[in-house]
């Protein structure tokens, strides 16, 4: 494998820099921390950039807090600065890694994205008869940083920049050695390649039919059940001694004609539905709208455009039906509905 040449001077080009603040801080410039930033641009652009080549920029300073969508996690939001940094190392480092992906891995990509990944899904169910569908085990906290400095060696050769994004890795820690922060932009890209051995395994080893991966979420089909769990074998093998990791358990093997649950939504050959946790987000989204409606605190307008965003979560699925059985069930009180 030939390595990328990219080196700490494209990260701390003047020009990617400046790209770098205003991808930071779009829809974010009414903050405090933006608005102190923009006001001495140059200068801390210029700080940066210094930093950023003395190998003495400031890593690891990042606010948590917690969420509930679907499960409890852990977010870490690095500071402004420190954003601008991210943006600028993964300007010309994420091209690199987005090379060394297979075509069927969607999170994090330009051009690709979780509907993209459900309809290819769907595509393999009517192809294949079989499919496995694994995860990994508190994927985020168990990536290991060792063996993730060893795959970003096999890609760069610049030592500063290794170094660079050696010292982002280490600033975080779920375990000694171990873990990245969900809510960082390297991290998401740092992720997304840390299975991509796992993905040409299956693909070029196992000689799977078909494959679909969404961050650490998998699937991959076969012509009989028997393949498609020898598959499973090697995958598990392969992440537990080459990654670190645990597939959680219990994976999914099942008949492709019953299709599967995978990206929020209710995958069939033939339909698209929705999951559990999408209809619970389209209730929760249109109450938290007609709430406000009910207090006063947005008009007939902002209640249509929250309506908007309600549908927009159930919009690909086929679901007009089971829409209309949620407004008959609880429609707005018809007293307000006239206001």
């Amino acid at each position: 494998m030939k390595r990328s040449g990219v080196g700490l001077d494209a990260v701390a080009d003047w020009h990617n820099l400046s790209a770098a603040f205003h991808r930071a801080a779009l829809g974010k410039g009414h903050r405090t921390e933006v608005i102190q930033f923009k006001k001495d641009l140059p200068t801390r652009l210029a700080n940066l950039r210094q930093d950023i080549l003395a190998g003495t920029v400031t890593v690891g300073q990042m606010r948590c807090f917690h969420i509930r969508d679907p499960k409890p996690r852990i977010i870490h939001a690095p500071c402004f600065p420190e954003r601008v940094l991210h943006h600028a190392l993964m300007a010309p480092v994420g091209p690199v890694l987005d090379r060394g992906l297979v075509a069927d891995t969607y999170a994090c990509r330009t051009g690709k994205g979780a509907l993209a990944a459900v309809r290819r899904a769907q595509h393999h169910l009517q192809r294949w008869p079989w499919y496995a569908k694994i995860d990994i085990r508190a994927y985020f906290a168990n990536i290991d940083h060792t063996i993730l400095g060893e795959l970003l060696a096999r890609r760069f050769k610049d030592q500063p920049l290794l170094a660079l994004m050696a010292r982002i890795i280490n600033a975080h820690h779920a375990a000694p050695g171990k873990g990245l922060p969900i809510g960082a932009l390297t991290s998401q890209q740092f992720a997304n390649y840390y299975l991509s051995g796992l993905d040409r395994l299956l693909l070029e080893a196992c000689r799977v039919r078909g494959f679909v991966r969404y961050m650490d979420d998998m699937v991959w089909w076969g012509g009989d059940r028997e393949s498609v769990r020898d598959a499973l074998i090697a995958a598990g093998e392969y992440a537990h001694n080459r990654l670190g990791l645990e597939i959680k358990q219990p994976v999914q093997v099942g008949q492709s004609r019953h299709g599967l649950s995978f990206c929020g939504y209710r995958i069939l050959p033939g339909r698209l539905l929705l999951s559990r946790r999408r209809k619970r987000r389209y209730a929760e989204c249109r109450q938290q709208w007609e709430t406000a409606y009910r207090d006063g605190l947005i008009d007939a307008l902002g209640l249509q455009a929250g309506y908007a965003s309600a549908y927009a979560i159930t919009a690909h699925a086929d679901a007009v039906t089971w829409r209309r059985e949620q407004l008959r069930r609880s429609p707005l009180d018809a007293d307000l509905a006239l206001v």
